[in-house]
């Protein structure tokens, strides 16, 4: 779809959730956990794209961004694993986490209906061999390739 809200850093939600709701519509199988390239709670509100999206579909969901939005963080060790609390306003709100040893961490973020240590493991335990989750990982690349062919660029 092309986007009717234009992309203004903290309300990625008001752009990506209405194609992402149209996509759910016409599937039948509901998965067990949704992956969002944004936020969960680690959001200026709370509530980022990974908490609307899952609260809408009733379905858990997980933040896991490239780049931090809100709070501040102690540089994890260098060990694929490592990880240490996303803090903001004196809350932890994430956790930045090494899913390859000497690369950038990736900042996980609940969503929805589960605890930020579950989502960590989930995300580390899908990060087999690169820095993003293999399931947000493929999902970007099956978007670039289908923009080649898109008439809404």
């Amino acid at each position: 779809m092309k986007a009717s809200f234009p992309y203004i850093p903290g309300f990625l939600s008001f752009r990506e959730i209405p194609p992402l709701l149209d996509i759910f519509k016409k599937i039948s199988i509901v998965p067990d956990i949704l992956f969002c390239d944004g936020q969960g709670i680690a959001h200026p509100r709370g509530f980022g794209l990974a908490s609307h999206l899952g609260i809408l579909l009733d379905i858990p969901a997980i933040g896991c961004a490239k780049s931090v939005l809100v709070g501040k963080y102690v540089e994890p060790s260098v060990t694929k694993g490592s990880s240490s609390p996303l803090v903001y306003q004196e809350q932890q709100v994430g956790a930045a986490v090494r899913t390859r040893k000497g690369v950038k961490p990736v900042f996980v973020s609940v969503g929805h209906k589960l605890c930020l240590d579950d989502a960590v493991k989930i995300i580390l335990q899908c990060s087999p061999k690169f820095r993003i989750p293999e399931p947000l990982r493929l999902a970007h690349r099956m978007v670039n390739e289908m923009r080649k062919f898109s008439t809404l660029k």
